[in-house]
């Protein structure tokens, strides 16, 4: 049986890969490069810990406070679209204790065993940069660390082992803090890596494995069988296949339409910055300002800001140079560098409720869909690539899948 793939980023490549391993004829086609945009540029952190969705308790109110600011985390284009409308709607229906709580424990068992998949990996031959230093969450206000307490069950739950740091203990955990910092959480299994060395090495590990990768082809049309899909195309070109996975991260959304099954997924841009290595010891959330650090070999990356705009990876300074200033309330002797830097861009597939759509696509009765994984990415890329394989293969739904389902967006004559 043949497999194909539209989409080349993190997702795509790893659904490939956990496909093709499994003894599946598999063809990954993207519209250019794969391994580009977010799946390239974001923080690289592998951290079902900290994965509870965007939408949450405050998130309308601080929104419209940081909207009156341009270097704020989050900046949204205004739009008077209906399709814009209804999904900033939704996102703030979601912007609740239980619905992002339900949201995180979804999260966390789909993500449940990746830890152990990232080293299957690395041990398949998979060369990458991978660190095992854990995951800290530093806080300069203590009710922004108080807000994330009552949460705090759920990584325990799943043996995560949070441990709360207040005072001097989070600056014994990590000494280049500075005296700012009220606490911090520390997660110590989660892992970071870097993700363009990652989707680099994903890509030529599914060479080997013989799967076809069509780059420069983005798709632009679908002919139907029936209910099912009997190719899709780019141009002139035409793709056969027995089963089709749309997996094109922000591109998602204008592409639901042409498979005729419209989903809400939008692009919400962030950016990276990297700077010289800085001696941290391991990730840190720089939560109040919204700025992921992550310390690679050789270099230290910075990542942050959320915009929900159009599909364009344009640099905005001003957000950049907020990132480059973040640091100077947590670490010690931190300056923005005199030197010039090169700042990335990437789009990340946002969804109204936070969380992704993994599953069959509507009523197609060959096609799915992995999608949505908005900042989580990298975390849920195993997870997602796992259980949607054998959904595919062998018919089997994964309970975990099951709060990922399209059918919450399609309207009924949509829905499987």
């Amino acid at each position: 049986m043949h497999t194909v793939v539209i989409g080349g980023g993190v997702i795509g490549l790893t659904q490939a890969y956990h496909l093709a391993r499994e003894g599946e004829t598999v063809t990954v086609i993207d519209a250019r490069n794969t391994g580009l945009g977010a799946s390239e540029v974001n923080a690289g952190w592998i951290v079902p810990a900290e994965a509870a969705p965007v939408p949450g308790p405050g998130v309308v109110l601080q929104s419209l406070k940081w909207m009156m600011r341009p270097d704020s985390p989050l900046y949204i284009r205004p739009s008077v679209q209906p399709d814009f409308l209804k999904f900033m709607v939704g996102m703030w229906r979601r912007s609740n204790f239980q619905d992002q709580r339900a949201g995180f424990e979804g999260h966390l068992r789909l993500a449940q065993h990746t830890i152990e998949t990232f080293d299957e990996y690395r041990a398949d031959g998979m060369d990458f940069e991978m660190h095992n230093r854990g995951l800290l969450m530093a806080f300069t206000q203590k009710h922004n660390l108080e807000h994330h307490l009552d949460n705090l069950d759920l990584p325990k739950s799943f043996d995560l082992d949070p441990r709360v740091l207040i005072g001097d203990d989070v600056r014994n955990h990590e000494p280049l803090l500075t005296d700012a910092l009220y606490g911090g959480i520390y997660f110590p299994q989660e892992r970071h890596v870097d993700p363009g060395a990652m989707v680099t090495a994903l890509h030529k590990r599914l060479v080997e494995l013989g799967v076809r990768i069509i780059e420069h082809s983005p798709v632009d049309r679908v002919t139907f069988k029936g209910n099912s899909v009997a190719a899709v195309h780019s141009g002139d070109q035409r793709f056969d296949g027995d089963r089709f996975v749309l997996a094109a991260g922000a591109w998602t959304g204008p592409l639901s339409k042409v498979f005729n099954q419209p989903l809400p997924v939008r692009p919400g841009k962030g950016y990276s910055v990297e700077v010289p290595a800085y001696g941290l010891k391991g990730a840190v959330n720089l939560s109040d300002a919204k700025v992921a650090v992550t310390p690679f070999n050789s270099r230290l990356r910075l990542a942050g800001t959320m915009e929900f705009g159009g599909l364009d990876e344009k640099i905005n300074k001003v957000r950049i140079d907020a990132i480059l200033r973040a640091p100077r309330t947590y670490f010690r002797g931190w300056e923005p560098p005199k030197e010039p830097v090169t700042p990335k861009a990437g789009i990340r597939p946002m969804t109204p409720d936070g969380m992704p759509v993994i599953g069959k696509l509507g009523t197609l009765a060959n096609t799915y869909i992995s999608t949505g994984h908005g900042m989580l990415g990298v975390t849920l890329a195993p997870g997602s690539a796992a259980a949607l394989t054998g959904l595919i293969l062998k018919g089997k739904q994964n309970p975990a899948l099951l709060p990922f389902t399209a059918a919450r967006f399609l309207p009924r004559n949509h829905a499987a």
